[in-house]
Formats: C-alpha cells, sequence, structure tokens
C-alpha cells in the first residue's frame, strides 16, 4: 500500500478552508432549520449532506486523480444520496412546500464534486441561487413586516441558504476552479482509507466494496444532473443496453465468425447516408429565463436575423448571457450586465457595453469581442482564436486568465500615439526546476 508522507498527515488547507465553510455557513443555516419547527430533521440531513461532500474533498487532498473520477468517488457518496432521499421522502405539513422546494434546488449544487469545467464548479454552484431564491422570495414575501419570532426565523432560513451557496461557490474557485482538486503525489484511490475525523457519520464503503456500486449509489447524482442540464441528455442517452457476451472486452464476448464481407460500393455508400445523418440543422433560439435572470442564445448564424445581427436588450444588470453554438453570428449586447458566457462558437462576434463580472470564452473557434465598457476578468478555455478589443477605460482594470488556447490576441486605443495596438496573450511558458521548486516565466517569443 502506498503511504503518504509525515507532512501529508497535516489537514491540507483545501480541507481546512472547507471546515471554515461548514463553520461560517452551514451551521448557521442548519440553525436556522432548527429554528423552524417542521424543518428539524431537515436540518440535521442537510448538514449530513455537507459532511459527506467533506469526504470527497479529503479524499482528493490525499489521492492522486483517477481516470474515472465520477466512477471512484460516487461509492463514497451513499451518505449524501441517503440524505438526499430522506429529505425527499419526509412527509411534512404542506405549509413547508415552498422551503422543501428552495432545498431541493440548492441540492442541485452538491453535485459539483463529480463536475469538471467548464463550466466551473463555482459558477455552477453560484447559478442554483436563481432557482432556490424563486421559492425563498415566496417566504419572504409571506413573512415580509411581521416581527415575531417565527418570522425572524423563516427569514433567516431564506437568507442563510443564499448565504450558504454562495460561500461554498467561493470556496470552489479558490480551491477547485477546474474540477475536484486532487493530490498529484497522493496514494491510488483504491488504497485509501477513511478516517474516522471524516465527519460523515459512517466509513463509505471503499471503492471495490460490492454492495457500493457506482450504479447503486449514484441514483441521486444523477437526478441533480440531469436538472442541471434542463433536458436530462447526455453521451449515453438513447443507447442499446448489451449482454457481457456483446462487450468486446469481456472474455464472455463471442465474436461473429461468419461475419458478411462488405463491398466497396456498399462501404462508401454508408459513409454518404452516416454523413448525411450527422448534418443537422437546428432552429436559432434566442430566450430569456426568469429564474436565474439568464439569456439563452442559440445556433445563430448571419441569415438568422435581420441585418444579420442578434441583439439582446439587458433591462437588469443582474442578468446572464449564455450563447452557444453560434457560427458566423454577429451578437450585440446592449445595456449593463452580469456576465456572458460564449460556448461552442465558431467565426462568430460579441459586442456588449459592460459586464460586472466577467466574459467567458469556452471551446469556441475564431472569435472577435469587443466591450464598449469595462468588463473587469475575461477567461478563455479551450478556444483557438480570439482577438479581444478593449475600450480605453477598460486597459488598466481589465484581466485575462487562459487555459488550453492558442492564438489570442487583446487590441487597445493607445491614448498617447492615437492608435490602435495589438499584443499576443502568451501561450509558451519556460519552466525551471530551481531550489526545489518550479519558475515559471514567459517565453522569450513575448519579448
Amino acid at each position: 500500500m502506498t503511504t503518504l508522507d509525515d507532512a501529508d498527515d497535516e489537514i491540507a488547507p483545501a480541507l481546512s478552508a472547507y471546515d471554515e465553510h461548514i463553520q461560517n455557513s452551514l451551521t448557521p443555516f442548519v440553525e436556522a432549520c432548527n429554528g423552524i419547527t417542521g424543518l428539524k430533521e431537515t436540518g440535521s440531513h442537510i448538514h449530513d449532506i455537507w459532511m459527506g461532500l467533506r469526504s470527497i474533498v479529503e479524499i482528493g487532498t490525499k489521492c492522486q486523480k483517477p481516470k474515472d473520477v465520477q466512477g471512484s468517488i460516487m461509492p463514497f457518496l451513499k451518505p449524501v444520496q441517503d440524505a438526499i432521499g430522506k429529505i425527499r421522502q419526509a412527509h411534512l405539513d404542506r405549509k413547508y412546500d415552498w422551503h422543501i422546494k428552495a432545498i431541493m434546488e440548492m441540492l442541485v449544487c452538491a453535485s459539483w464534486v463529480v463536475m469538471s469545467a467548464p463550466p466551473a464548479p463555482s459558477t455552477f454552484i453560484k447559478d442554483t441561487i436563481g432557482s432556490s431564491d424563486f421559492w425563498a422570495n415566496k417566504i419572504r414575501k409571506e413573512y415580509k413586516g411581521k416581527e415575531d419570532n417565527d418570522a425572524k426565523m423563516n427569514r433567516a432560513f431564506c437568507d442563510n441558504m443564499k448565504k450558504l451557496i454562495t460561500d461554498l461557490s467561493a470556496y470552489a474557485k479558490e480551491y477547485h476552479l477546474s474540477g475536484l482538486m486532487w493530490n498529484a503525489r497522493g496514494m491510488p484511490i483504491g488504497d485509501y482509507k477513511p478516517s474516522s475525523s471524516s465527519g460523515t457519520g459512517s466509513d463509505p464503503a471503499p471503492a471495490a466494496a460490492p454492495e457500493a456500486t457506482p450504479s447503486s449509489v449514484g441514483n441521486v447524482m444523477k437526478e441533480l444532473a440531469l436538472k442541471r442540464t434542463g433536458e436530462g441528455t447526455s453521451a449515453a442517452t438513447g443507447l442499446k443496453k448489451v449482454s457481457r457476451e456483446q462487450q468486446t472486452w469481456r472474455k464472455e464476448f463471442k465474436s461473429d465468425t461468419a461475419a458478411t464481407t462488405v463491398k466497396p460500393s456498399q462501404i462508401k455508400a454508408s459513409q454518404k447516408i452516416t454523413a448525411a445523418k450527422k448534418v443537422v440543422t437546428r432552429a436559432p433560439k434566442k430566450e430569456f429565463i426568469p429564474v436565474g435572470a439568464k439569456w439563452i442564445v442559440e445556433h445563430q448564424t448571419k441569415d438568422s436575423n435581420p441585418n444579420g445581427v442578434c441583439v439582446i436588450e439587458i433591462k437588469n444588470p443582474k442578468e446572464q448571457v449564455y450563447i452557444y453554438k453560434c457560427e458566423n453570428a454577429t451578437i450585440q449586447i446592449k445595456g449593463k450586465l452580469k456576465s456572458v458566457i460564449l460556448d461552442s462558437c465558431v467565426k462568430s462576434n460579441l459586442v456588449f457595453e459592460s459586464a460586472i463580472s466577467s466574459c467567458e470564452v469556452v471551446n469556441c473557434k475564431r472569435i472577435q469581442i469587443q466591450s464598449t465598457g469595462i468588463c473587469p476578468s475575461y477567461s478563455i478555455d479551450k478556444t483557438d482564436g480570439c482577438l479581444v478589443y478593449l475600450s480605453a477605460e477598460a486597459v488598466p482594470v481589465s484581466g485575462f486568465v487562459t487555459s488550453k488556447s492558442s492564438e489570442m490576441n487583446v487590441s487597445w486605443l493607445d491614448e498617447k500615439s492615437g492608435e490602435q495596438k495589438e499584443a499576443p496573450i502568451p501561450e509558451q511558458f519556460v519552466h525551471k526546476l530551481q531550489n526545489g521548486s518550479i519558475t515559471s516565466d514567459v517565453s522569450d517569443l513575448y519579448h
């Protein structure tokens, strides 16, 4: 069995920060639940969920990243599954319907531990605020203006639930930016044994235990994932179930010895049919979803709108815009907004005024972005070809975070010379091992 160094026995920063999150945000919310007569047991279950997630964070601090992350940690999520199941199956008074609905919307964020960016876990967690607040606002409205203890506890329930989500999002942004953080020098997850201080109430079964397979404990996490995607589709949707004899990697596999010889002409014909099936034209979409205050813009092209421009009118700065699979399109956003995301777009242009939070570009090719106001943060991930135009006022306050991207450039107006300048964002870095640590510098190509 692989053993850790003595230094690894100390509590990791990610786990210590999670404990602070529990103390500062989970405890007040559980107390608020306990202060409401019908939710005392619910508060205890929510505590169990967060402690179950703590055990996953602890695994990440002690183990190497496995090839199948979701399948490897699913057995350890059984306490989380059990607690969520108890909340769902509880027979509570009808007057607590809004509370339970708000809690179930909030618990969608519990699946952040099995996610990998994009979107970032922190963004995904924060997005649950809108859906949970939809029901929490009904509770706030009912108890508005009342000063009795019951009203105060119900308002505290709403406020502390929102604080719990916000704080968890901030924690994930700092320690798990692109998914659950793993220890590159840790042990294989198969060798991991839960410690007595894991905080789950009961030790989860090891990954190899037959009674705790991913299929038996993953139902709740799958349900949350379906809730997250809206349509509930995935790469496995519609696939045919096969028997053990049909799975080529098993010893039970039986090959078809009487395989039929296929003529070249038949291969060409089948290829043509396959190619024809791959060409799917989706109807362009531009829709505003009140829950979460989000615009969904999909499959836009240069021919989708008058004058070739898809215009979005922002009425509230809390609104967000999500742009997906647009090609040869120009999207113009009028008004100040919270954030904008471009996902899987090709040869498209985005023009917006000011963004309070950020502009994210993911899985795109040949994208041009122009902000006529200020956007403090640009995130470019898995993108080839991205040109960002900055306004004069945005130059001193804009920052860029990039990963797995190429051909990135920034253009701005030089106030002194009056000329438009353009510079590349470095893609190549030089790393050296010095005094027991890695140092990184921008390649000479950019000097």
